[in-house]
This record gives C-alpha cells, structure tokens and sequence, in this order.
C-alpha cells in the first residue's frame, strides 16, 4: 500500500499540485493505511464503501470537523480515482461518499488599528516588514511570495512566476511596499543568490520560515486569532469596499474564478474605506 501511496504522491508532484496540498493527501492516505491495517486489509482493493464510510465514522468520533472530513473526502475520491486507473483496484469504492455539510466561516480581516500595530512590530525587522508590507498591499499569496526573485522586482511592480498552477502576473506597487522593499534590498546581504527574500546565511526563505516570523510578530503586536493569509483576505476586502472592480481585484490576486472574488463582497457591508487612501492600507 505504501507502494501505492508513492506512485500518488509523484502523480500529484508531476500535476503540480500545491505542495501544501500534497502534503495533506499523503497524511490523510497514511491515516487510511494504518486504518486498513489495523482492520486486518493489506490492500486497498480489499477495502468497501462501507470500510471508507467507517474510516470517516471514526475520524468524525475522534472530534475532527465537518471541513476536514470533507477534505479527506476529496482526497480519497482523488485517490482511488488514481488507482483505478492504475489498476491497482477493480472498483472505485470512494466514488459515493457524501461530503458533510458545512458553512464556512467569515475571513479574518484586519482593521487599520491591527495593521498599523503589526507595522510597528516588525519595524526594526527590514526584510520581514518588507515581506509583511508586500503582502498587505498586493495580496498575493506566501508561496508566490517566497517564490519571487530578484530579477521579478522592477519599475512597473513585481511579476510573480507561474507556480502550483496559478498562471505568472504582474502586480504594481505602492509607494509604501516599493519603500518598504528598498529599505529591506539595502540590507539584503550581498551574496550570489537569485531569491528576493534570503535568510542572514544567503539561502532562500522559505514559506515556513516567512510563516513563522510574521505570526512572531502578529503576537508581539497584540493581534489575536490572525494568519498570514488574512493579510490576503484584507487586501481584497479593503479594496473591493473602496470600489475597485471584482474583476480586477481578481486579477490582482490570481482568483482563477470571479466567483472566489465577488464571495467576499458579503463581508464588506461595515467597512468603509476611501479609494484614494489605499495607499495608506
């Protein structure tokens, strides 16, 4: 079975699938496996809909939520889907499963008193208050973020490459992140390395290693219940309250479907910002 689960693994790598969704298939097939094992089955073939339905009994029993059932849902339909074209069972047993329902909840949104303090954190910090100011004032994505190289950053703003399926574009920059971005470039150690955002020793920094530092300071300013995403969540909200166009806000961030976009039109309703201040989100 772990043979199997290695084949799926690279199958989803060569499909370019988000690592972080990669990530959380092969934990959810390693549960099933050890669920299968523990039933006494040494293949998946040897598993029912019934087996699947006791498995997701189970996980339910052990408190995981409707959201993260249904997750695994996804990845289970997803799997046995592979393996039946691989031959590896003769039915796909996860075909039928019924995903629970579920209301997902409203975004974190920062409010400029949240921001301001989260500034304030990180000042000292140049390459995380340069990484936080990005964030904030483009909405795009940590792991296009971490992507960037030097040679991305230029005068119309900073093209982010094609990664985990999302096609490459190009965002501007306000006066306060291209400020916050030079600042940070002053200090940037001077090394032989292509990666905007580098750690003290001139290697890339990575998501997790971004993620880590910006919740650092999220706590240090006070800021409860907040995530890196959110800073994503507040740059679409903040602007479409101020007016600008779904479908440009769409491509500002890379929402393959407008539909993603126009979602968070109904947690506008309270926020009132002015257009010609976005420059001071």
């Amino acid at each position: 079975m772990k043979d199997s689960l290695t084949k799926f693994i690279s199958y989803l790598e060569e499909k370019k699938r988000a690592h972080a969704t990669v990530v959380a298939y092969r934990k959810d097939i390693d549960q099933l496996i050890e669920y299968l094992n523990d039933s006494g089955k040494t293949s998946f073939d040897e598993a029912s809909a019934d087996t699947l339905t006791a498995f997701l009994a189970k996980l339910t029993k052990e408190k995981m939520t409707p959201k993260t059932i249904s997750r695994k849902i996804n990845s289970l339909k997803t799997f046995y889907k592979f393996l039946l074209s691989q031959k590896t069972v003769r039915a796909n047993v996860a075909e039928g499963l019924v995903h629970p329902k579920f209301e997902n909840g409203a975004p974190r949104i920062l409010t400029p008193t949240e921001y301001r303090a989260l500034r304030d954190a990180c000042r000292d910090d140049s390459r995380i208050a340069a990484a936080v100011e990005v964030l904030l004032q483009t909405g795009m994505r940590i792991g296009e973020l971490s992507a960037i190289q030097l040679d991305n950053y230029s005068d119309e703003g900073i093209t982010i490459p094609s990664i985990e399926g999302h096609p490459s574009r190009t965002v501007p920059l306000n006066k306060a992140a291209r400020a916050a971005l030079e600042r940070y470039l002053s200090t940037r150690p001077r090394v032989n390395q292509t990666a905007l955002f580098i750690t003290k020793t001139g290697r890339p920094l990575l998501i997790r290693n971004l993620r880590t530092s910006i919740d650092r300071y999220f706590k240090l300013a006070g800021i409860k219940d907040a995530k890196v995403n959110d800073l994503r969540h507040t740059f679409i909200t903040h602007h479409l309250a101020a007016g600008t166009s779904p479908v440009v806000v769409a491509q500002l961030v890379g929402h393959k479907r407008l539909s993603t976009t126009e979602k968070y039109l109904e947690f506008i309703k309270d926020i009132q910002i002015d257009k010609t201040k976005l420059e001071e989100l």
